[in-house]
C-alpha cells in the first residue's frame, strides 16, 4: 500500500487533487513496470540489499520520480522475505562474542594488540563445530538484519495489472489520512448491496447506511477520527475502496488531514464500476468471508445441540427515516420457524451501539440481538425488555451458549414467527 508521500497530489482551493494516470503517463508507468518487475523476479534467493541496489538502477524522468517510487513500493509489497539462516543469528552472535572474549582474556596482558586476538581462529572453530564454512558463518551472524533477508517469492502480477491498480493505490493512501468518508453508491442488484455491506462489516468499519432513492449513502468514520488504533483502522478503510469502486456508480468525498501539518482538505472521487481493475463486482453474500470473531463464534455454535440453525443474514433491515442495520447472522428454530438476527458490533464505537438502540426504538420490528465488546462500556440495560431486541455484552469472545439463551429470550418476547419486512432493495 502506498504512503502519503508517494501520492501524486496537489492542493487547490481547499481540495486535494490526485493526479491520476492519463494515456501518456500510463505509457511511461508501463515502461517502468516492465523494467522493475523482471528485476524483482530475477532476485529471488538474493538479499533485500541486493534487490534494492538493482532497483536503484532503474531511472526515470524528473517528473516521474514519485511514480517510480510508488511502483517500487507496490512491487516490494508483493515480495516475501525471510531470514536466510537455519541457525539462530542471536545464538551465533552470543557464541562468537563469548569465545572471542575468552580468547582475549587467555592471551594475557603481555601480548601486543595486533597479536592478542586471532579473529579467524575463533570463527574457524565455531564454523567447524556448526558444519559450515567461515563465509557462511559470517552471513548467518547478521542474517536477521533487514538488508540481509532473502527474497523468497514475488506474487505474480503483469506490468499492465500493476499499472491498472496504481490509481486505486493512490486513493487508498489518501483514505489513510481521512477523518470521515461519505460515499453514494448505486448497484443494479440487491445481492451487490448485501455483498458491499458485508464487506464493510468484515472490515469492521464504522458505517452509517442511509437509503436514498437511487441507492445508499455510506457515512464512514475515518482513522483520524479515532483516538487509538489509527493505523489499523486506516488500512481497513483503504481496503474497502475496491468494493466501493466496483459498484455500478460511486461518488466519494473524504475529509482528510494532509501533510506534516495535517492541513484539512477535501478529496473527491466518482465513477462507474471498474471491472478492468480486476475487482470482482459484488454479487453474492458468499463473496465476503465472516470477520474472524464471528467465524469463531459460528464454529462454536454449530457444535452445540440446539434447535436454532444459523445462516449468513440475507436481509438489510431498515426503518424509514431512521436508518439501516446489516445483521451478520440469521437464526431460525427448526421446530417453530422463529427468526432472530445477530449483529456483532465489535469495539470501535459506542455511538454505533446507540444508533442501533435508536433504530429499535423508532420501529425496527425484526427480533435482533446486538453483541458488543465490554470495551465499549455500554450496559445491556439501555434496551428495555419490552422491545424486540437485546444487547449482549461479552468479554473476550462471543459465548455460543449465552447467545442461545438470548435467542430463546427474544423468541419468547416475539411470540409467533412473522414474515421478515426488511428485504433488500
Amino acid at each position: 500500500m502506498l504512503t502519503a508521500e508517494l501520492v501524486r497530489a496537489r492542493r487547490k482551493d481547499g481540495e486535494l487533487r490526485v493526479t491520476l494516470l492519463d494515456d501518456k503517463s500510463s505509457a511511461r508507468a508501463l515502461a517502468l513496470a516492465e523494467a522493475l518487475l523482471p528485476i524483482a523476479r530475477d532476485h529471488v534467493g538474493r538479499s533485500r540489499d541486493e534487490l534494492e541496489e538493482a532497483l536503484d538502477q532503474v531511472e526515470s524522468a524528473a517528473r516521474d520520480r514519485v511514480l517510480l517510487a510508488g511502483l517500487r513500493k507496490l512491487i516490494e509489497d508483493r515480495c516475501e522475505f525471510d531470514t536466510p539462516a537455519d541457525l539462530s543469528p542471536d545464538e551465533l552472535r552470543r557464541e562468537v562474542f563469548t569465545r572471542a572474549a575468552a580468547a582475549w582474556r587467555a592471551s594475557g596482558d603481555g601480548v601486543s594488540m595486533e597479536n592478542r586476538f586471532d579473529r579467524q581462529a575463533v570463527l574457524s572453530e565455531i564454523a567447524q563445530a556448526r558444519g559450515v564454512d567461515i563465509a557462511q558463518l559470517e552471513r548467518y551472524l547478521y542474517a536477521d538484519l533487514r538488508g540481509a533477508q532473502l527474497l523468497t517469492s514475488v506474487a505474480a502480477i503483469s506490468p499492465r495489472a500493476l499499472i491498472d491498480g496504481y490509481d486505486t493505490a493512490q486513493v487508498q493512501a489518501v483514505l489513510l489520512r481521512a477523518v470521515r468518508v461519505t460515499a453514494e453508491v448505486h448497484c443494479a442488484s440487491a445481492g451487490a448491496y448485501r455483498a458491499l455491506f458485508h464487506k464493510l462489516k468484515f472490515l469492521r468499519l464504522l458505517t452509517v447506511i442511509t437509503p436514498q432513492p437511487d441507492g445508499y449513502r455510506l457515512d464512514i468514520d475515518g482513522p483520524f477520527s479515532l483516538f487509538e488504533s489509527v493505523t489499523k483502522y486506516g488500512i481497513q478503510l483503504a481496503l474497502a475502496l475496491p468494493a466501493i469502486k466496483a459498484c455500478d456508480f460511486h461518488r466519494l468525498k473524504a475529509d482528510v488531514r494532509w501533510g506534516k501539518e495535517r492541513i484539512p482538505l477535501v478529496f473527491r472521487l466518482e465513477g462507474e464500476g471498474a471491472p478492468d481493475l480486476g475487482i470482482p463486482a459484488p454479487g453474492s453474500d458468499s463473496d465476503t468471508p465472516l470477520p474472524d470473531d464471528v467465524a469463531a463464534f459460528v464454529r462454536g455454535f454449530r457444535s452445540l445441540d440446539t434447535p436454532w440453525r444459523l445462516t449468513v443474514a440475507p436481509a438489510i433491515l431498515h426503518v424509514p427515516g431512521a436508518g439501516v442495520c446489516v445483521p451478520d447472522l440469521l437464526f431460525q428454530r427448526a421446530d417453530t420457524g422463529q427468526r432472530v438476527y445477530l449483529e456483532v458490533m465489535g469495539f470501535w464505537s459506542r455511538d454505533a451501539v446507540f444508533r442501533r438502540v435508536e433504530l429499535v426504538q423508532r420501529g425496527l420490528k425484526e427480533p435482533i440481538l446486538f453483541a458488543l465488546s465490554a470495551r465499549l462500556r455500554v450496559s445491556e440495560q439501555v434496551l428495555p425488555d419490552d422491545l424486540p431486541a437485546a444487547l449482549y455484552v461479552y468479554k473476550g469472545i462471543i459465548n455460543p451458549r449465552v447467545v442461545v439463551e438470548r435467542l430463546d429470550l427474544l423468541a419468547s418476547r416475539a411470540g409467533a414467527p412473522k414474515e421478515v419486512s426488511g428485504s433488500p432493495r
